[in-house]
């Protein structure tokens, strides 16, 4: 029987994080399957596996392939995989691995650390496009904070060529989102935003959807939230977006990641772990959002519970 075909990216994707093996670089399968396996019950429409909030670069390429695979066997939703690399050879080494598993989608940054010029970069992702050669739907992944920009103009001659189903935009920067919404008004591709404080103005704009990392520890009040959108539900969608605000101020007073791991492991997932150790004023500020999102979530989840009744 012919299988369906993979619908492109849309609604809420939960870019989740990656449990590790206590002390060590090694990534912890049964954990992560456990944590996808939450997040997916909670209602998102896919996730998104190895992104930022998902700490790939701390990983070893044959541990990401090996536990790419296993997740996109368990994953209950489609999932895309960013298999972003510092160079094509590895980007391509992690794509042949996630389109042989039956990945939904790619996500691929420009090559980060090393800084290069508009032309080299669209001739990173021309060949990376060509070797796929169509086999799987692939998303350019702007993150200028932590890597080479791809700046309007480039995203506007890599979209042109019908190579890629979209964009994921995590820029943060609204002209940004407008140079690409104008582009989306006049060639079809998936426009979705990486920046969770956007979504509730980016959406009513023409945003196809958002990768959100707050979904990463409380998948409830972005689905919520978009839920209320979809619906016209100006009033809901206010209130889940000022508790998407409350969130998100106190995750910004942290290091990357840090605030979406300990929500999720006060939840009872095993992201139980900082990349590098923490200095006194950040393990204080840590305990006093530990205790404010102990009273903060019961509310979240019961403004979610009835927004689904």
């Amino acid at each position: 029987m012919k299988s369906e075909p993979i619908r492109a990216a849309r609604g809420v994707y939960a870019a989740v994080a990656t449990p590790r093996v206590a002390d060590s670089i090694e990534i912890d399968p049964a954990a992560l399957f456990d944590y996808l396996d939450a997040i997916a019950q909670a209602g998102v429409d896919g996730i998104v596996l190895f992104g930022s909030t998902g700490e790939f670069v701390h990983f070893e390429v044959a541990d990401r392939m090996r536990v790419a695979t296993l997740a996109i066997k368990r994953c209950r939703v489609p999932l895309l995989v960013n298999v972003s690399h510092s160079t094509l050879a590895g980007a391509l080494d992690l794509a042949d691995c996630a389109l042989d598993a039956g990945a939904a989608g790619l996500l691929l940054m420009p090559p980060y650390f090393f800084r290069y010029e508009e032309e080299e970069i669209l001739a990173f992702y021309s060949e990376f496009a060509a070797a796929i050669d169509g086999r799987v739907k692939l998303y350019l992944y702007n993150i200028p904070q932590f890597t080479n920009p791809i700046s309007a103009a480039l995203a506007t001659r890599l979209l042109a060529t019908g190579a890629f189903a979209g964009i994921k935009d995590s820029s943060g920067d609204w002209q940004m989102f407008e140079a690409l919404q104008a582009l989306h008004s006049r060639l079809p591709f998936q426009l979705l935003v990486g920046n969770d404080s956007l979504y509730m103005r980016a959406f009513p704009a023409g945003a196809d959807g958002v990768v959100s990392g707050v979904a990463g520890a409380v998948p409830e009040l972005m689905v919520s939230l978009d839920r209320a959108l979809h619906m016209n539900d100006a009033a809901a969608a206010g209130r889940f977006n000022t508790r998407l605000s409350e969130f998100i101020n106190w995750a910004e007073k942290f290091p990357a990641t840090l605030a979406i791991k300990r929500a999720a492991c006060l939840r009872g997932w095993k992201l139980d772990h900082a990349s590098i150790p923490l200095g006194p004023d950040t393990r204080a500020a840590l305990g006093q959002f530990e205790c404010w999102f102990r009273e903060w979530l019961p509310v979240v989840l019961s403004e979610s519970a009835a927004m689904r009744a």
